[in-house]
């Protein structure tokens, strides 16, 4: 089975990759140096994710501590394992807009140098191995703004008749729309995983993906929406709707059906693929929407409140064609909808997340 190398091994996706790949007999090298705490704060610390990690897989899981920003580093890892390496999943990133703009060149130092630097290191040492990176449904901007959309109680929503209604597919353009710091940086990934397959053959495939959540979500501000609405209900902490009238509309796709397209992905692997992944019109929900669900599966009324002010390169509807990926992978299908994601949060998380004393403060998060 050989060696799996897993960015971000100790967040939501790298922490159920690690989990399925080194449960079906391979050595996983994880690697995370926990820089999610750095983002969000201390509740946002992954290192109870570790902790799990080296329980349940025992030898079977390596940590390493490396910043992927450090070449030098991720070079002598790729060095280690060689040709051993047979997978790797990069899921180590810089994830918030709010947070790519407080800090632009450690955001694009994360996000886009240190993919170039795993690519690299991929194809001098490891060029057989599959290459699966999480992009992001930000690489598209606030293009699909522009589409036709038309306002209901809780949410907007297209016509039935209306070219994108099915969700949207890779042939929406990247150009001329307003992206985000980090909606940029992440293009700037997306684009050199697909280059990296094209010229030197790689076997990548770059997943775009619109919310993906799990009960291993530590959900956090700024980042993590339905997860982060469950919290805030769980632990009455207030919360803050930035703009759209709450109507905004997001797909939302489990971690475990993400990872089964890894999985599909990684047994018959193509060349510099691309995808839009989501929980399309399978999953997805407005804000609105998801308040009202978060407050009936919890029992608690949710204490929140609107600003006007969008959030910048926000999407007001986003709801992934999946058919791309189906067409080459048809055996694959999602297990969860919108309600079953929400009542797994609330059911994992009961002793985690307690009534926390009133702090003053409204986080928010739309990501």
């Amino acid at each position: 089975m050989g060696v799996a190398v897993v960015t971000g091994s100790c967040g939501l996706i790298g922490f159920e990759s690690a989990l399925h790949f080194g449960s079906a007999g391979m050595v996983v090298a994880g690697v995370d140096n926990d820089m999610r705490a750095v983002f969000f704060g201390p509740e946002a610390s992954t290192r109870e994710n570790r902790r799990r990690l080296e329980e349940r897989l025992g030898a079977g899981y390596e940590h390493h501590s490396t910043d992927i920003r450090d070449r030098e580093a991720v070079l002598q890892l790729f060095r280690r394992y060689g040709p051993d390496v047979s997978l790797v999943v990069h899921t180590a990133a810089q994830p918030s807009h709010d947070w790519a703009a407080r800090e632009p060149f450690t955001d694009f130092d994360i996000n886009a140098v240190g993919t170039l630097n795993l690519l690299e290191a991929t194809r001098l040492y490891a060029p057989e191995a599959v290459f699966i990176f999480t992009s992001t449904n930000k690489v598209y901007g606030d293009r699909p703004n522009t589409l036709a959309l038309v306002e209901h109680d809780r949410r907007w929503e297209l016509e039935p008749d209306d070219d994108w209604y099915d969700g949207i597919d890779e042939s929406m353009s990247v150009d001329a729309c307003l992206h985000s710091l980090f909606g940029a940086s992440k293009l700037a990934a997306d684009v050199l995983v697909q280059e990296y397959g094209r010229l030197f053959d790689l076997r990548t495939a770059c997943f775009r993906g619109g919310t993906l959540t799990g009960p291993n979500h530590a959900a956090a501000e700024l980042h993590g929406f339905l997860a982060y609405v469950v919290r805030c209900a769980m632990t009455r902490t207030p919360y803050t709707v930035f703009g759209h009238k709450g109507k905004q509309v997001r797909d939302v796709i489990h971690s475990r059906d993400l990872i089964a397209c890894f999985e599909a992905v990684f047994r018959e692997p193509r060349v510099a693929e691309v995808y839009n992944i989501g929980g399309g019109r399978h999953s997805n929900v407005s804000v609105l929407e998801a308040i009202a669900l978060v407050e009936e599966v919890t029992g608690e009324e949710l204490d929140w409140t609107y600003s006007d002010t969008a959030r910048v390169g926000d999407h007001i509807w986003w709801i992934s064609n999946n058919a791309r990926f189906v067409s080459h992978y048809p055996g694959w299908s999602q297990a969860y909808d919108i309600r079953a994601i929400a009542e797994e949060l609330v059911e994992f998380n009961r002793d985690r997340w307690q009534p926390a004393h009133d702090t003053g403060t409204r986080p928010s998060s739309l990501g």
